[in-house]
């Protein structure tokens, strides 16, 4: 862990950096006290380069801020009722130091006043954890630490500031992403704070976005989903709190229960993300869906196995029912859902030696093989102490995916409207039913190509 003196502005760019101390001796000049807050300095003590900063300034109102800064930066004044500016083109957000009042149990139910006279211990005092409650002067290179955030990051503890965390239950979730980012421990006192919370007034869109933190950013998700677990917030989803204590046969899951399973899952996710968000948000939803049928399928047969027949597919509502707690977003729900349905198929295939058409019906079910591939991987993970060896079924699927073209999108449609359109056929009802079943036929490799496609088109027109 680095030391108090570590100065945390060689952990953003040098742009940024000149920027952040041009605004600081800006407002020092003018009466004021800029300093940097939050995130940069809990990513700086920890040597993580950061790319958004934010900036406290106090001493100033915000039109001092604003008359200040314009001279010499292009502000983006939206926020300025709130006493927030960005500074375009650097990244940078600054902000006074806030007073808040909780006037209900609603997420918006707070009254908001601006107050350029309080101290910067009084306005860490509102903040969620103590790592986050750390402060750094760009002029004195000093840190202000009133709550031992520090302390906690070196101890790698995640310790809430106040009882005024209460006031947003989505700090639950921030901390299950903050755990499984940074590798902390949950101090009980902050589990037993949590536990008397409810995200009953939270918007989708705001507990959408931890999740997203802890998939994208997560280097221990298991981690950040047993702290949600350690705080009795697991049934508030309960597609996730059903796989606690639905047993698996030990020969093929020596692990545990489905929940010990899917978390490890997840770690083997995380420690094979490939950068892309999209992709990675997707893959990573599937391996937490991949096994929710299981608690609804599992039984134990007169041999004393237990087994889940079907889970893949009857998995499938549940995990619709736990991404529409999430996201109203309908792309998510059709590219998650189809892993989910299809991530026992790849061992399947390899196993039967299937050939294209089986392939290309595959590509076409979940758009992009490479994912499915990377969700059996995890899956095929999650089972300490059983080790990968190797992989053989996914080097197998993508090499036959590649060869066929579908490893990244499923098959394109070789005959469209306007090759009916050319054979005389008006678009009408017929015309989908017509197309789609040239389509199928594609699929099953009765013609490659859009000459032999015309010719089947037309036999089906003449027919």
């Amino acid at each position: 862990m680095p030391s108090y003196s570590l100065n945390i502005l060689e952990n953003i760019s040098p742009r940024q950096r000149a920027a952040c101390e041009q605004v600081a001796k800006l407002l020092q000049a003018a009466g004021g006290h800029a300093l940097l807050v939050g995130g940069c300095v809990r990513d700086g003590l920890l040597g993580i380069p950061a790319k958004d900063v934010d900036m406290e300034v106090y001493g100033l109102s915000a039109e001092q801020v604003e008359r200040t800064l314009k001279k010499h930066f292009r502000l983006d004044t939206v926020g300025r009722a709130f006493g927030v500016f960005i500074v375009k083109g650097h990244e940078i957000d600054i902000a006074l130091p806030r007073r808040e009042s909780k006037t209900g149990p609603k997420h918006t139910d707070f009254v908001v006043e601006g107050d350029p006279c309080m101290s910067p211990e009084d306005a860490a005092s509102r903040r969620d954890f103590t790592i986050n409650a750390i402060s750094f002067d760009p002029l004195s290179g000093q840190l202000l630490d009133p709550y031992h955030g520090v302390t906690d990051l070196k101890a790698r503890r995640l310790r809430h500031v106040s009882e005024a965390f209460s006031e947003d239950p989505l700090r639950v979730l921030r901390g299950m992403q903050f755990i499984a980012r940074f590798d902390l421990e949950a101090a009980p006192e902050t589990i037993a704070l949590c536990r008397e919370l409810s995200p009953e007034h939270l918007p989708a869109e705001r507990l959408w976005e931890e999740w997203k933190k802890l998939l994208l950013k997560g280097l221990h998700i298991s981690k950040g989903l047993q702290f949600l677990q350690a705080c009795e917030w697991l049934h508030y989803f309960p597609e996730l709190e059903a796989l606690v204590g639905c047993e698996q046969d030990p020969q093929w899951h020596p692990e545990g229960d489905v929940w010990v399973h899917t978390c490890h899952c997840l770690d083997t996710f995380a420690r094979h993300r490939i950068g892309d968000q999209w992709e990675d948000l997707i893959v990573g939803l599937a391996v937490v869906c991949h096994d929710m049928g299981k608690p609804t399928t599992s039984y134990t047969d007169e041999n004393g196995r237990i087994r889940s027949p079907r889970h893949d597919i009857e998995g499938v509502p549940f995990a619709r029912s736990f991404l529409n707690r999430l996201t109203r977003q309908k792309k998510i729900l059709e590219e998650v859902l189809p892993l989910v349905e299809q991530h026992m198929r790849p061992l399947a295939l390899y196993r039967d030696g299937a050939g294209d058409s089986a392939i290309r019906r595959l590509a076409a079910r979940v758009k992009r093989v490479d994912r499915l591939t990377r969700v059996a991987f995890a899956d095929k993970g999650g089972r300490p102490p059983i080790e990968i060896d190797d992989f053989p079924e996914g080097a197998w699927l993508l090499k036959k995916a590649a060869e066929l073209a579908v490893q990244d999108s499923a098959p394109q449609p070789i005959m469209l409207g306007r090759h009916l359109v050319e054979l005389g056929v008006k678009p009408g009802p017929l015309f989908g039913k017509i197309l789609d079943r040239c389509y199928e036929a594609q699929i099953e490799g009765e013609f490659t190509d859009r000459e032999n496609g015309r010719i089947y088109l037309k036999s089906i027109v003449e027919n």
